[in-house]
């Protein structure tokens, strides 16, 4: 079928729900979307879409052909993503995902690397989700917890996070620390949004204190940081940024299961490439120098 233009245009529709954002993804005019969209309805004779008030939902038929269109836009980025790191040079799109907590740490070193290389240029994106190697989303990964098991990715272990408790000085009010363990679970804590999440610090969190304990939650560590030293309560934080604030106080010795172990991540295709590499090299020399334990 000569229509991939017309699938890939409705594939963007479907996964945006409006012609408008999909033109914008696209670079096309809203009239060229709905174009593409008709066309290829006539051609496959069938409705591909549930025209709304709020846009375009993808009926049964055009869920099945989404499934088809997003594994070929997938296979063609990944492709696209394998050619652009082959070569010598170090030069070209340089993307590093990794966990929002560590952008302090990882920021100014992506910097370094960039001004050292000018012809790269460095995305960094943080965030929950995991990027996939495997299609182009990224070249380097820098993951927490458990060890990456995903195929044809080589995995490094780089370095350990050292979580512990903290409370700011307002909080404790002059009492002393550390805190007895026995008495910890009477205390005031700040949570992570996620309550099935799997760090075994918050593990340890949701299994000792109250649930009615748990006064308030958040969804990244910057707002867990933020009303920690608001003096809310007790909450985790890593010793190498609470270090960074005279404000709070290390309530009770860290445990060493709730250290979290950092993996880096690159897929097989790209791992020997000179950009992979250039930036691999500098990542570990980058390390020795953050005190993370």
């Amino acid at each position: 079928m000569d229509a991939w233009d017309e699938i890939r245009t409705a594939y963007h529709v479907a996964r945006l729900g409006t012609v408008s954002g999909a033109a914008e993804v696209l670079g096309v005019h809203h009239a060229t979307v709905i174009r593409h969209i008709d066309a290829l309805e006539k051609r496959l004779g069938t409705k591909l879409f549930q025209r709304h008030a709020r846009g375009y939902t993808a009926t049964e038929a055009g869920q099945d052909l989404m499934q088809v269109a997003q594994a070929t836009d997938d296979q063609f980025t990944q492709l696209a993503s394998r050619l652009r790191g082959r070569g010598d040079s170090v030069t070209g799109e340089l993307v590093v995902t990794s966990i929002e907590a560590l952008s302090p740490l990882l920021s100014p070193v992506l910097a370094e690397f960039q001004m050292a290389n000018p012809g790269v240029t460095v995305r960094f994106v943080t965030g929950d989700r995991v990027f996939r190697l495997e299609y182009g989303e990224a070249h380097v990964a820098i993951r927490a917890g458990t060890a990456p098991n995903e195929p044809d990715n080589v995995v490094q272990r780089y370095s350990t996070v050292q979580m512990a408790l903290y409370a700011s000085r307002d909080y404790l009010g002059g009492r002393a620390v550390p805190i007895p363990e026995d008495e910890l679970p009477g205390e005031k804590f700040m949570g992570y949004e996620n309550m099935d999440s799997r760090a075994p610090f918050y593990r340890w969190m949701e299994d000792i204190v109250p649930r009615s304990n748990i006064v308030m939650r958040g969804s990244d560590g910057r707002s867990v940081k933020h009303a920690i030293r608001a003096g809310i309560g007790l909450g985790f934080m890593a010793t190498w940024e609470a270090a960074r604030y005279e404000d709070l106080v290390q309530v009770v010795e860290p445990k060493p299961e709730w250290a979290a172990p950092l993996w880096l991540v690159t897929h097989v295709d790209l791992h020997r490439t000179a950009k992979v590499q250039a930036i691999l090299a500098h990542l570990k020399t980058a390390v020795d120098s953050w005190n993370l334990t």
